[in-house]
């Protein structure tokens, strides 16, 4: 990274949720594979999460350094139940006010703005990587001169479309919260509703934390992007122009997991074993199986559930289908005899699954997502066409990116983001889809799409590549 011996220290300091923690792992570890000390920021009990994969990396890279630094953060007295550390808490145990919650525990992180500072001032890291959603961290890094950098989690395509939709309000300009409208200046004549964005008023407490965070990116050093130049060109190139213009991407961050070790090790611990599961994937035709899920925070109605079951069974189609139920939950959701009558050529996984382990099977031929960035990204990687079904955050945008833009995805119909009301989609749909996606002249159309830009993927990471060259940049300014 250097030319002399010392390694430069750059601190990673992660929100509190899986989707967050998950590629800001992958990039601590990316960064100490190009010779950086790595430290990342988390809480007592998502260190559990982290510290498994973390010793897998270590073992397998003795020489590189990477290390977690505990901060404390006293729910109970912070007005948060007792263990609520991350946002699965109130998410698995049906909040009342889910909204009041999110925006509790978002203000309740400021507790760590004192430790943040009491660490920078003592370790003096080289720069400071730091959520979207610490917009106060701007400020303390500021304070001791260190540069502080903006992790979104999310790719150039959402931010850009956020961003124009921000400015020029188009929402505000139609008939009906239903009726599509073009993203003004966005490159590509992408069309969306007013039903699919999150169109939040400034004036609300949500509203101003998230005019903090703009303000908070606009004093920054720059943002990092995990995302790849190959996959949103004209969305990178519009970014950097109109709205950040530091800004690097270093993606596909899941990519740094090339083991069974690590891929098997992202995240929770899995609900089944991950030899069980590749040897039933074993079994199956290359490309005959879709696998279905939700990520970390949706919670999907028994309603709901019911008509993916029924319209999964009509397909004929294979299938692993992950189901993260609330605790207690009856199985009220799931068709009588079902399992049976799909026995062989159907598993249901009830709470976390090796995702990276399964899409990257040979027999996995299809990907029923939400439209997470990470699970699109990781499905983008694996070079597998998709179901697109998102249900709240920028996930629209992200399907607009799949469906018209990169043209590699199939709408189950989601109409309407979680923030405004609940969809529900009929078994039909959810048939008509996965049959789409997996069977047909136009799915191996998509499916050619997929596989060159997973091609495309592999290649922006490894030496020459457009990520690679763009995190030497990084390294480049931010050690000198």
């Amino acid at each position: 990274m250097r030319s002399n011996s010392r390694k430069p220290h750059v601190l990673f300091f992660p929100f509190m949720a899986h989707g967050h923690m998950i590629p800001t792992l992958d990039m601590a570890k990316l960064f100490s594979n190009r010779g950086a000390k790595s430290t990342i920021i988390t809480t007592p009990l998502n260190s559990k999460i982290l510290q498994k994969p973390i010793d897998t990396f270590r073992n397998l890279n003795p020489n590189l350094e990477i290390e977690i630094k505990i901060f404390d953060f006293p729910c109970v007295q912070l007005g948060l139940p007792e263990g609520c550390e991350n946002p699965d808490f109130f998410s698995m145990n049906n909040s009342e006010d889910r909204q009041y919650m999110s925006l509790k525990f978002f203000s309740s992180t400021r507790f760590f703005k004192d430790q943040l500072e009491n660490l920078l001032e003592t370790t003096r890291p080289d720069c400071l990587i730091a959520d979207m959603f610490f917009p106060w961290a701007t400020e303390s890094a500021e304070k001791f001169n260190v540069p502080r950098l903006v992790f979104h989690g999310k790719g150039y395509f959402a931010l850009s479309s956020e961003y124009c939709i921000r400015l020029h309000k188009p929402q505000k300009r139609v008939a009906s919260s239903c009726e599509p409208f073009v993203i003004p200046d966005l490159p590509g004549n992408i069309v969306i509703t007013q039903d699919q964005i999150l169109d939040r008023d400034e004036k609300t407490e949500m509203g101003k934390f998230m005019t903090e965070i703009k303000e908070s990116e606009v004093k920054s050093s720059g943002v990092i992007v995990n995302s790849f130049y190959e996959l949103e060109p004209d969305y990178a190139d519009f970014y950097k122009s109109n709205v950040a213009k530091r800004t690097w991407h270093i993606g596909p961050l899941s990519v740094i997991n090339r083991g069974f070790e690590e891929k098997a090790g992202r995240g929770k611990k899995a609900s089944i074993d991950e030899n069980e599961c590749l040897k039933w994937l074993d079994s199956m035709k290359p490309n005959s199986v879709i696998y279905i899920s939700f990520g970390s925070l949706a919670c999907i109605k028994n309603e709901q559930l019911m008509e993916i079951a029924l319209g999964l069974e009509a397909s004929g189609a294979s299938f692993i289908w992950v189901v993260r139920k609330n605790a207690g939950d009856e199985e009220e959701w799931l068709p009588e005899g079902m399992e049976e009558r799909t026995s062989g050529k159907g598993m249901i996984i009830r709470g976390w699954a090796p995702q990276v382990l399964i899409l990257d099977h040979q027999a996995t031929g299809g990907f029923l997502t939400h439209c997470g960035w990470n699970s699109l990204l990781e499905g983008v990687a694996a070079g597998l066409p998709m179901v697109t079904w998102p249900v709240g955050a920028e996930q629209f945008y992200n399907e607009k990116l799949v469906t018209q833009v990169l043209k590699t995805g199939v709408s189950v119909g989601a109409k309407r983001h979680v923030k405004v009301m609940e969809d529900f989609i009929s078994r039909e749909k959810v048939e008509k889809a996965v049959r789409e996606v997996l069977v047909g002249e136009e799915a191996e159309e998509r499916r050619r799409r997929a596989e060159k830009l997973a091609e495309m993927a592999k290649a922006a990471v490894e030496e020459g590549g457009s990520s690679f060259n763009d995190l030497n940049r990084f390294i480049e300014e931010f050690s000198s």
